[in-house]
């Protein structure tokens, strides 16, 4: 079987307030639960090429958390016993790649991801404004994101990444342009460009919830203090306002001002968040959207097996607490949640991750998947939206790609879909 392979590091240096992905601060004094947790993953990793029968992995990504958190010699140590692992495989991955913060990111990390065969890098920016990284206690500094940017593209000149987020507290269009502007000077590959999304249970969320962020219009500087236009029944206007969250429309066009600029420097969006210079999209966040066999590993990593002759699949995800997963027996895939995905489920999630590109899901894959084509599945829906505008123009192979601009209602499209399949 064929499948891509996800490793999810659970560590960070410090955890940022609008992450509510799985990971626990570390420090040097916690270098045991690393280590335990490198023996372990590899072990996993062994036991599942095992139980599922892999005999080729075309992509593997290390994400997080925070993998350059472990260091180079705990590095050095995975990749060395991953590449044991993949060495019997028919074909070795095309693509290879590893996240990284700036704040670790450094000259013997990033030497043992290139010796260790990680081909592609992509690092967490975010963004350079001070007031936005302090405000949501993001690690590093805009000095030390342009020396790690430098160093990543000496290391990786043709293939890294770099992770933007639209919407952070202080940011305003100008702050916006002048982060694309700095990144544009490294001229990366690819750009994954995020909208801040507030879940209720990180510390960003919380905090917005009691309304200690105001939410504004708009905000204007005059003689170096800032003052905002807040949304109120009897529309008052305040001044310098201490603490300051985009919302709304406004949140919504930084983002559009942010994609304007992608496209203009040649970078094509061909995901919803991702834009990539021509072949450099990546490869194995393609295979999540085509609804392709990946397996995870390490605790709260999610796995999907599907079984194309049935068109249905099965998912694995490990319970989000490390030490859960160092104290499983092994084989550790046996304790991993299993959800069974039936038929109109994986339809559904194929739907929802297949038009998130801009060349809408793959028709072939999807008709040897289900026995039936897109437009028979939600023929209702198809055809309201195409009268809207939703398509580009409908391709020769029976592909329906979302517009630029459809893309931007995605969510009340699939609303729609979603209705209609049974």
């Amino acid at each position: 079987m064929t499948a891509s392979l996800y490793l999810h590091i659970p560590f960070c240096a410090s955890l940022c307030d609008y992450c509510d992905f799985y990971s626990i601060a570390v420090n040097e004094q916690q270098n045991t639960l690393m280590d335990l947790f490198v023996d372990a993953v590899l072990g996993d990793i062994k036991d599942q090429f095992g139980f599922f029968h892999v005999d080729h992995v075309p992509t593997v990504y290390i994400g997080g958390g925070t993998p350059s958190v472990l260091g180079a010699a705990r590095i050095e140590r995975l990749l060395a016993g991953l590449r044991v692992l993949l060495e019997p495989m028919k074909k070795t991955p095309v693509e290879f790649t590893i996240e990284a913060n700036p704040e670790s990111a450094d000259e013997d990390f990033l030497r043992a991801c290139v010796s260790g065969g990680v081909n592609r890098i992509s690092l967490g920016v975010q963004t350079f404004h001070e007031p936005s990284r302090r405000a949501v206690h993001r690690a590093g500094g805009g000095k030390l994101l342009e020396e790690r940017l430098a160093l990543i593209k000496s290391f990786f000149p043709d293939a890294f990444s770099v992770d933007l987020i639209t919407g952070l507290p202080f940011q305003t269009a100008t702050v916006l342009r002048e982060d694309i502007e700095r990144v544009f000077a490294f001229q990366p590959a690819h750009i994954s460009l995020y909208s801040l999304t507030l879940e209720p249970e990180t510390p960003l969320g919380k905090r917005v919830a009691q309304e200690e962020f105001l939410t504004t219009e708009y905000t204007e500087f005059h003689g170096g203090r800032r003052s905002c236009r807040i949304k109120t029944p009897c529309n008052s206007v305040y001044s310098v306002v201490n603490s300051y969250l985009p919302c709304g429309d406004e949140a919504d066009n930084l983002w559009i001002i942010g994609r304007d600029m992608l496209e203009k420097a040649g970078l094509t969006q061909y995901e919803v968040s991702n834009f990539a210079l021509p072949n450099k999209a990546c490869a194995h966040n393609t295979r999540y959207w085509r609804m392709e066999n990946w397996l995870g590993a390490g605790p709260a990593a999610s796995g999907t097996i599907i079984d194309d002759t049935a068109g249905t699949g099965r998912r694995f995800t490990y319970p989000a607490d490390i030490n859960a997963y160092l104290a499983a027996p092994e084989p550790r895939v046996h304790s991993a949640c299993i959800e069974e995905l039936d038929k109109a489920n994986l339809i559904r999630e194929s739907l929802l991750m297949g038009f998130r590109c801009r060349a809408g899901p793959d028709p072939l894959i999807f008709k040897q998947r289900f026995g039936r084509g897109i437009e028979d599945c939600i023929p209702e829906t198809i055809a309201r939206w195409r009268g809207r505008g939703f398509f580009e123009t409908e391709q020769d192979n029976g592909s329906l790609a979302p517009s630029r601009e459809g893309l931007l209602f995605l969510n009340a499209f699939l609303c729609d879909a979603f209705g209609k399949v049974e």
